[in-house]
């Protein structure tokens, strides 16, 4: 018998974190798999002492560094830790889609500014307000579930927030109108399409249900599978989510891609348990 750690950041105290633990446990336990949910601060990271290690492991959480220690002692490590790395900031991300020449909103990335330290006299800024125009979207490089993501009116919240951000990794992004409060999630497991909803907000430009949206099953068109699947395979993500927006012509865009994702909502939402396409494709992936 096989055995499995789903691990989790234990740091965090909201119960969706355990729940998705929870469910890819219970598929592993359905496939005949023996597991135990972990917490990340459960696991030892000794470099020198090597303690019992699963046969795999399901990361759940953007701890990069337990990843890649489980992966140097010889743990296959779903997703890939450098895949999670390359995901977890939209700036390499989005560098890592566009290079694919996939279409995504017009993105520019913002240079290193050390905390602290300021570029404002520089005539910076001003070119990035004369190419993207208002309003725009700024984009933490570091997020997830919608937040530090941020709609910027007009100058005045622009220089504000720009300048709160010393140190920080982030965006600026152009802001799709037609996608105002909707887009789609689509949950890809080893290139294939598993499930999709479409999400709306009556009361946020974000469609996130973590922020008071809603979610209905979708029909996806062929152009927005396939842009789904591409999307997931440019960043290398065996496990992804990801997120489309609704051009002017409602031609799909790609907003990112979550190597991450949660998968509670996707099931409530179409009644499909992604955790056991998971749990089969890494079985069939260790054969």
């Amino acid at each position: 018998m096989k055995t499995c750690w789903v691990i989790y950041n234990g740091s965090l105290v909201s119960d969706k974190f355990a729940d998705q633990a929870q469910l890819v446990a219970e598929a592993a336990e359905r496939a005949g798999v023996e597991t135990h949910i972990m917490k990340n601060y459960e696991i030892l990271m000794d470099l020198k002492n090597v303690a019992a290690l699963p046969d795999f492991a399901v990361l759940l959480d953007k701890d990069i560094l337990l990843g890649y220690f489980l992966k140097s002692r010889g743990v296959p490590v779903y997703n890939d830790p450098a895949i999670i790395d390359l995901c977890d900031n939209k700036a390499t991300q989005y560098i890592r889609l566009a290079a694919s020449g996939l279409p995504m909103p017009r993105t520019i990335v913002a240079p290193k500014v050390y905390p602290n330290f300021s570029i404002l006299d520089s005539g910076y800024f001003e070119r990035v307000i004369e190419e993207l125009k208002f309003p725009m979207i700024i984009k933490e490089g570091h997020g997830s579930f919608g937040m530090k993501v941020y709609l910027i009116e007009d100058e005045s919240a622009f220089y504000e927030k720009v300048e709160s951000l010393g140190g920080v990794d982030f965006v600026f992004q152009e802001f799709i109108a037609s996608s105002r409060g909707r887009d789609i999630r689509v949950n890809i497991v080893g290139g294939e399409i598993v499930a999709s909803m479409y999400r709306h907000s009556e009361t946020d430009f974000r469609a996130n249900i973590t922020n008071g949206g809603k979610a209905s099953p979708v029909e996806l068109t062929e152009t927005q599978k396939q842009l789904a699947l591409d999307a997931a395979d440019a960043v290398g993500a065996v496990f992804a989510g990801v997120d489309l927006l609704f051009g002017a012509e409602e031609e799909p865009l790609v907003c990112e891609v979550n190597a991450a994702a949660h998968i509670r909502n996707i099931l409530n939402v179409t009644g499909v348990n992604v955790a056991d396409a998971m749990i089969a494709y890494i079985l069939e992936d260790l054969r």
